[in-house]
């Protein structure tokens, strides 16, 4: 394999690691346990395509097991940093009742019973097909949901940590035998390591020293900065702060810094520019997504990524440019009595957005699952349309979901910020706000708005950094997206019942087939080519309807996040799944939600499909197979948790029918029932919603709160409802609009 030059923070791990995660040693010997269920050693398994690997390296494969060093450790430190305080308890509470005799009888029952005293195993001297056969009973289990959700969590994380671990050497023991390689180096053509676009405006708190080189900093890039030591406080002052640097911040820092305003941008993430990319799934997860991209709803119903870098969500995202429906304009103009979406403005702004982002129509060569959902769609006569994407028409990049290191898909970070920059705009990254400044409106002419927002509090991630940041601006712009800024929002004292409800996710499941190498008409393997270039909508249910029922795409899986979802019904199964990994392709079937989810604190997501959503997802996942059985798959199915699948060989079409007909969605792992889902979100929407009134909306059509004048919002939450497609431009044209009202309010100051 290649060995890349990139960023340290996103290359594997560097020698021995030292643990913080307090997990006792009977604790650790139950997990160690578990994770050997999940991943065991098992005799040779047999490979279906003699070709398809080497046979000393699948029977290496087969020998190892997720219980060997440091894999367990690595499932405790993940729990631990990024899992919910409530799963966490759970988990460690049964982990030591399975280090007792007594717990273990009453979790395992007879399984556990031995031959010699004290006659009761506990679970880690339990023989490992007894121990298969627990949690086999454990996951079907109608009633002790709990247990199964704890199972569920070790199993993610253990998956994970197997899949995405890397060397020093960049290497995964596990991969040549799944036929899974990193992309070779395919950076920028004559690109320095020097040569970092927005190094002009960037101030980096993780490689500032202590708190006085960091005012140093900040006055070289033209910053009123002060020293209050009595407050402990670095006070800095600008025209405006823009907290986020996504779709929404991106383009509001580069619409006010180009009308002369100083701006500051705050992100929490790191900046890492196209030659720092690494495309190493571990550790460009953990450090380009929010929690690391273990992020779960409070039921563990539903997974969430979203960015958490410079450039957010369009530095990870998968390029899809999808212009808003017309459908979707017209209901938030006339239904939500918003003409912003119906206006020439908001077209025009869709217009300039694409063309600063450098949206393309057509993609000249697909990779192998945009192959399958072209090829399928047409075998059924289905229409599949080509997905725009913000990148040239022959980008054939499959890692774009982990930083392009082509530097051709043109984020935030490419773009508008690097316009803002230009501009004089400063970005100060590893940076957290915690509170807007808010006091009493004495404006006259405002006096609707009880407060005025005059800033921000925040504080530096780097340990070095003592002193919180205190930015005073004449406009604060909230951009954190949809999961960060309702929190924000109410941390700092805002109460509009709407900040934090109204969350419309885009809930999704897959559907995947399995085309052997032998299928030459297809070529290529899950892990190559563009992630995603060709869409087929689903019809709506009637011709007077103008709403799309689903849509089907396909998505970006590496081996950690394809195990991840991959459904566990034994250890042998697991690992003869993972063996078909670069030829199973998959598909993501994605609904328009009409269901509300709330986000009220950070981290914490409630949500749940309605029963309209979750036909439409039917219907959705049915077309979905169709499609993959079409494009010649010799085996398909779900994600649900029974390993649903069914191979299509010479079976007739009422067997196929009779399969499709049981496929349904479920509920999650902690509702009552045999069989369940886990659901995955890209898109959050909708949580700080634009309304007519304050009963409609947390802020009003030009975005600013009801509650503070000169505090506004411009991301993914002001989003009346969901939008049905991927929402990028949808975001990006919205914030734009926002952005120049903001401009306008700033002239009238």
């Amino acid at each position: 394999m290649v060995k890349r030059e990139c960023h340290p923070l996103l290359k594997g791990e560097r020698g021995e690691r030292k643990y913080r995660h307090g997990f006792f040693g009977y604790e650790m010997e139950s997990l160690a346990s578990i994770c050997e269920v999940v991943i065991p050693p098992l005799p040779p398994l047999k490979d279906e395509e003699d070709e398809l690997n080497n046979k000393d390296v699948t029977k290496s494969f087969s020998n190892i097991s997720a219980s060997q060093h440091p894999y367990p450790h690595q499932v405790a430190e993940i729990l631990v940093k990024r899992g919910l305080i409530e799963a966490v308890i759970l988990i460690r509470v049964i982990l030591w009742v399975l280090a007792t005799r007594l717990g273990t009888l009453l979790l395992c029952g007879s399984l556990c019973f031995c031959g010699k005293w004290p006659f009761i195993n506990n679970f880690s001297n339990m023989a490992l097909e007894k121990r298969e056969k627990v949690v086999q009973k454990w996951l079907k289990h109608r009633f002790l949901t709990p247990i199964r959700l704890a199972f569920v969590y070790i199993k993610v994380l253990c998956v994970y940590c197997f899949f995405s671990s890397v060397d020093e050497k960049e290497e995964n023991p596990a991969w040549k035998a799944i036929g899974y390689e990193v992309a070779a180096d395919e950076k920028q053509k004559n690109v320095s390591n020097n040569n970092r676009p927005l190094q002009k405006g960037i101030i980096e708190t993780m490689q500032e020293q202590s708190d006085s080189t960091l005012q140093q900093s900040l006055a070289r890039k033209g910053l009123n900065v002060t020293m209050d030591t009595k407050t402990n406080t670095l006070k800095l002052k600008c025209d405006a702060v823009v907290v986020g640097s996504g779709c929404g911040g991106g383009v509001a820092a580069s619409v006010l810094s180009s009308a002369g305003h100083k701006v500051v941008v705050l992100e929490k993430g790191n900046y890492f520019a196209s030659q720092d990319y690494s495309s190493l799934e571990g550790p460009s997860m953990d450090q380009l997504y929010e929690t690391g991209g273990i992020l779960a709803s409070v039921d563990s119903r539903i997974l969430v990524l979203a960015g958490s870098t410079v450039g957010g969500g369009s530095a990870v995202n998968w390029s899809a440019c999808i212009k808003t429906p017309q459908n979707v304009m017209k209901e938030w103009s006339e239904e939500h009595k918003l003409p912003l979406f119906s206006s020439l403005e908001y077209q025009s702004a869709m217009e300039t957005v694409c063309e600063r982002i450098g949206v393309t129509e057509f993609c000249k060569q697909e990779g192998f699952q945009n192959q399958v959902l072209r090829k399928g769609c047409q075998n059924l006569g289905l229409k599949v349309d080509y997905v725009p994407r913000n990148s040239s028409g022959n980008h054939y990049c499959g890692s774009c979901g982990y930083g392009c290191p082509k530097g051709e898909k043109k984020g935030t970070q490419e773009t508008w910020l690097v316009d803002a920059v230009e501009s004089g705009a400063v970005i100060i990254t590893g940076c957290k706000a915690e509170k807007f400044l808010l006091q009493t409106n004495t404006n006259g002419r405002r006096s609707e708005r009880k407060n005025k927002c005059f800033g921000v509090l925040a504080k530096a991630l780097s340990s070095r950094i003592t002193m919180k940041l205190q930015i005073e601006a004449k406009v604060t712009v909230s951009a954190g997206g949809a999961l960060l800024t309702p929190p924000l929002m109410i941390s700092s004292g805002l109460r509009n019942k709407n900040i934090g409800r109204n969350l419309h996710l885009h809930p999704v499941l897959m559907t995947w087939g399995y085309f052997p190498d032998s299928n030459s008409e297809l070529e290529g393997k899950v892990f190559e080519g563009g992630i995603i270039t060709s869409v087929h909508k689903v019809p709506p249910r009637d011709s007077e309807s103008s709403d799309t029922r689903a849509i089907i795409e396909t998505p970006l899986l590496g081996p950690a996040s394809f195990a991840s979802l991959c459904p566990w019904e034994s250890g042998r199964d697991f690992k003869e799944r993972m063996l078909k990994y670069p030829r199973t392709s998959h598909l993501i079937t994605i609904i328009r939600d009409t269901a509300c989810g709330v986000v009220t604190s950070e981290g914490r997501i409630s949500y749940k499909l309605s029963e309209m959503d979750k036909e439409n997802m039917r219907i959705g996942l049915q077309q979905a197979l169709r499609i993959l059985i079409a494009a010649g798959a010799v085996e398909v199915g779900t994600h649900r948790s029974d390993g649903q699948r069914i191979k299509c060989g010479d079976i007739g079409y009422g067997k196929i029918e009779e399969f499709l007909d049981s496929v349904w969605p479920m509920e999650g792992a902690l509702s009552p029932g045999e069989k369940w889902n886990i659901y995955c979100s890209a898109h959050q929407m909708g949580s700080c919603r634009m309304g007519a009134t304050e009963k409609e909306g947390g802020v009003d059509e030009n975005g600013e709160s009801w509650e503070a004048e000169g505090l506004f919002v411009c991301d993914a939450s002001l989003l009346p409802s969901a939008v049905g497609v991927n929402p990028m431009i949808t975001i990006q044209s919205t914030a734009y609009c926002v952005s120049n009202r903001i401009v306008d309010y700033l002239k009238n100051l």
